[in-house]
């Protein structure tokens, strides 16, 4: 309901005010504040890039505030609000002009591509811990610029949404898979080995047919696992989206 109805909204939580410039909701006793929720979320993220996103803790980011654990809690109430804060600031303010000219597809792509570029520069963000979907005003911005992709089709607003999500799920999906298993970076694993060679010596058509099959007529001169998985991804995703806007 609208307030102009005399009912009020639910109320925002404190960080989230804070992050969007709006009053504290419920403002609480004692001094007054000496950082804003940015430096919080600035040193989160500095924390998170050096040691990892392990590292990051209340204590961790008062202590390189040259505050006491207890005074983080005049802006946050618990460590899921953190790690919003931190994604807001790691992700940054979107450039609208990214997905303002091409078609549909051209547009998808290169949104995709951007969002997996600053995951991949803090694989931290892909892996990091999240109880909701995070809202803050610049992750909000690359959201706005993603459904901007589909402002041409005919597609329905809960369709654009669904689809960027779907690309963005999958480019998290990538990243996090990549780093996990050590190919973010392409060529050999540390014992010399890449993937395919290691399939080519294991696998015998005997016992493992298709694999064999599939395994032999890779390209073996493309060895960027990230790259060229996610390309492939893209395009196959893409060309389903294709369908659908097609259709409408």
């Amino acid at each position: 309901m609208d307030i102009a109805d005399g009912v009020s909204g639910p109320t925002i939580p404190r960080y989230l005010a804070l992050l969007w410039g709006r009053d504290d909701p419920a403002p609480r006793r004692g001094p007054r504040p000496t950082i804003t929720i940015h430096d919080i979320g600035r040193t989160a993220v500095a924390i998170a890039d050096a040691h990892g996103v392990e590292a990051v803790s209340m204590k961790a980011i008062a202590a390189d505030l040259g505050l006491s654990t207890m005074s983080l809690y005049r802006y946050v109430d618990s460590k899921d609000d953190i790690y919003e804060l931190m994604v807001d600031e790691a992700y940054g303010q979107a450039d609208r002009t990214l997905t303002a000219s091409g078609d549909w597809r051209a547009r998808v792509r290169t949104w995709a591509l951007a969002i997996a570029d600053g995951l991949r520069q803090r694989p931290w963000l892909a892996t990091i811990p999240m109880a909701r979907p995070p809202v803050g005003p610049r992750v909000l911005s690359w959201t706005e610029i993603g459904v901007q992709c589909f402002a041409d089709t005919s597609l329905t607003g809960e369709q654009k949404l669904n689809a960027l999500l779907l690309v963005d799920g999958f480019v998290r999906q990538h990243v996090r898979q990549s780093t996990q298993m050590g190919l973010l970076e392409s060529g050999p694993d540390s014992n010399g080995h890449t993937y395919e060679e290691l399939l080519v010596e294991l696998v015998t058509p005997a016992e493992f047919p298709h694999l064999a099959s599939a395994a032999a007529d890779q390209d073996q001169t493309d060895d960027d696992f990230f790259t060229e998985q996610l390309d492939f991804g893209l395009s196959v995703i893409l060309d389903g989206l294709a369908g659908l806007v097609e259709s409408q």
